[in-house]
């Protein structure tokens, strides 16, 4: 089982089954109802079982289940990436398609080397990450990740090259912040630090998530991400917003880019996209990066890269109907509607003398607990697992919840979570 304690499962393995799934909640075998405080792993906003998305998967699996993307293609996944390429922010129209964000980590890392090297710049390698910063687990994505556990363990297969910037949590300016977080834009100063460790003319791009998600919801404070902008762009350096979290409304908007108003030169995509029924991902690159690569003798092959199931048919065929079912209900409108609410109910845990700090912007709320004396996580896990005997399917790392709850939740539905969570802090501290 990935990212889990496999020892600990199967002293229980009944206890972790789920059997079903319908709206916002999971069924277990002794049909327990659970509310899906992180819409599956950040994936399934719609929640699920929708009917249109599975019609949509029945249709397409009896037209094209399969078709090959090398050499060929199909109406369906052309006008998915026109689609999507009207959604990101202007200048930004063409679409490669891979099957998660970690291929999408690797793809757009990949895209920024060959760019450079096709404006014969190849001595831009180095890539710059940023500490907590999660970007899959593809050896690239881990090597410009900044979570420690997914990177000691495999250090000898690291990319040479990379650094990483600092973070910009700081619990003394920040603690308790509602939206982002006026202190700390300075930060993106830290990447004049790396330029001029490493010098500009050697640095290919800098990847970072508008949101921190997987560390436990990080906000960018006020200026921050526009700052990075404004260094990239003097030095010649891509700017890669990694959105498998925030992209498809998560921040009440397409894509984080909106939200926050900075246009990276990438934006990679995935979960959302097919409301995690099917896989996919993907990168989102400016016209002048895909011009760049469209040069030479017309037969050659521009980008030496792709995976057997690119732009899957069945995954597109999902993806339509997601990006339909999300215009047609306005979901990111009602997402912009719910960040109050759910920014209202998960502050109000401050009281709890165990809870050490809450963020939250758009649908996504984190809380740090303190953790238990000499066992840094266990408040965390214990939290986790008591969860599922109440009713709640809850996101634990360490000793930080996050929530991402699906964007058809009601407000009856995100105050209760917050509720179960509170009798959950209380009956473990």
């Amino acid at each position: 089982m990935p990212f889990t304690a496999n020892r600990r499962v199967r002293t229980d393995p009944q206890a972790r089954l789920l059997t079903s799934a319908k709206g916002p909640y999971y069924y277990t075998p002794d049909g327990t109802e659970l509310f899906d405080t992180l819409s599956g792993l950040w994936c399934s906003p719609l929640g699920h079982a929708h009917p249109r998305i599975v019609e949509a998967l029945k249709t397409q699996a009896e037209t094209l289940d399969y078709a090959p993307p090398f050499q060929l293609t199909n109406p369906q996944t052309v006008y998915l990436a026109e689609r999507i390429a009207g959604l990101a922010p202007d200048g930004m129209d063409h679409v490669f398609f891979a099957n998660s964000g970690s291929e999408a980590v690797d793809t757009a890392l990949k895209i920024a080397l060959g760019y450079h090297r096709l404006r014969q710049e190849g001595q831009r390698f180095r890539m710059i990450g940023r500490e907590r910063g999660y970007h899959g687990v593809g050896f690239g994505g881990m090597s410009v990740g900044g979570i420690v556990p997914n990177r000691k363990m495999f250090a000898s297969g690291m990319m040479p090259g990379v650094d990483h910037m600092r973070h910009t949590y700081n619990p003394e300016h920040m603690a308790f912040s509602r939206g982002q977080p006026e202190w700390g834009a300075d930060h993106a100063e830290d990447l004049e630090r790396l330029v001029g460790l490493h010098d500009a003319s050697t640095i290919a791009a800098v990847i970072v998530e508008p949101v921190q998600g997987s560390t436990g919801v990080i906000v960018p404070p006020v200026g921050y991400l526009r700052k990075l902008r404004e260094i990239c762009t003097k030095h010649g350096i891509l700017l890669i917003f990694d959105e498998v979290i925030t992209g498809f409304g998560r921040m009440g908007e397409n894509f984080a880019a909106q939200r926050f108003d900075v246009k990276p030169d990438m934006i990679t995509f995935a979960k959302a996209v097919t409301n995690g029924i099917i896989p996919m991902g993907g990168v989102i690159v400016t016209d002048e990066i895909y011009n760049t690569f469209m040069t030479g003798p017309e037969n050659a092959i521009e980008f030496a890269h792709g995976y057997t199931y690119s732009g899957h048919p069945m995954a597109t065929a999902v993806a339509h109907a997601v990006l339909d079912v999300m215009e047609e209900e306005s979901l990111f409108a009602r997402v912009r509607a719910l960040e109050p609410v759910l920014e209202e109910a998960v502050h109000a845990l401050r009281d709890l003398p165990a809870v050490k700090d809450i963020r939250n912007i758009g649908l996504t709320a984190g809380v740090d607990l303190f953790p238990g004396e000499g066992a840094p996580g266990a408040r965390g896990l214990a939290i986790f697992e008591r969860g599922l005997r109440e009713g709640l399917l809850l996101r634990c790392t360490g000793d930080t919840i996050s929530f991402g709850p699906p964007f058809i939740s009601t407000p009856e539905q995100l105050r209760g979570m917050i509720d179960g969570v509170r009798r959950l802090i209380q009956s473990v501290s």
